[in-house]
């Protein structure tokens, strides 16, 4: 049995390898002890995230991670929180009457969920956001709906203001679990480069 708190235990043997080294607590013989800055810079390994510039090319594609079903809570709560009153989110009577079998997602929420599936492959490696052009919401998604993403790299080119970053575009789109395509649209980002003298070879 674990011990999580003086409330809460869990039977180790249901946990997985990961949440039981999450969740291990020390033992009392083994209460850690204050670090110093310096010793965790020490001890700390830094981890690069996210693709550099000079890491894509044109046509490559990538398809995003997990995907993600969207819920009536998650579908109800972003339409309340962004005050998108249309009963189609939120009144599954009236979105039956509408023709369809269950209430619509927000189509802004389905956009936020694709745009964000695509950060850990395009922009998590740093760069101001460009903008997002072409969006294209081509069918609806209903709730318990699952959205998958991938992104094609359209166009890259070296900036001429920024000595420190490219400019990406990308065309990203998002499927629903029958693989019809949902939403489209291209994003444009500023991204690092691996190698500062890249702008400068470029440029010479």
């Amino acid at each position: 049995m674990l011990l999580l708190n003086k409330f809460t235990t869990l039977p180790a043997e249901t946990l997985t390898a990961f949440e039981l080294v999450c969740f291990r607590l020390p033992k009392a013989s083994r209460r850690p002890q204050k670090m110093s800055e310096d010793d965790f810079r020490q001890r700390a390994i830094p981890v690069i995230k996210g693709n550099k510039f000079e890491d894509f090319i044109e046509d490559q594609v990538f398809e995003h991670h997990w995907g993600r079903t969207i819920t009536d809570g998650d579908n109800t709560g972003f339409s309340t929180q962004t005050l998108s009153f249309n009963p189609l989110y939120f009144n599954e009577p009236y979105a039956q009457s509408m023709g369809h079998d269950k209430m619509v997602v927000n189509p802004l929420l389905v956009f936020n969920t694709t745009f964000g599936m695509s950060v850990e492959d395009l922009s998590e490696g740093g760069g101001l956001f460009l903008g997002v052009d072409d969006c294209e919401f081509i069918e609806p998604m209903h709730v318990g709906d699952t959205l998958t993403a991938r992104s094609t790299v359209i166009k890259k080119r070296i900036s001429k203001s920024n000595k420190t970053a490219g400019i990406v575009t990308w065309r990203t789109q998002g499927y629903n679990q029958h693989g019809t395509l949902v939403i489209q649209f291209l994003r444009t980002n500023f991204v690092r480069f691996r190698d500062p003298s890249t702008a400068t070879e470029a440029s010479s």
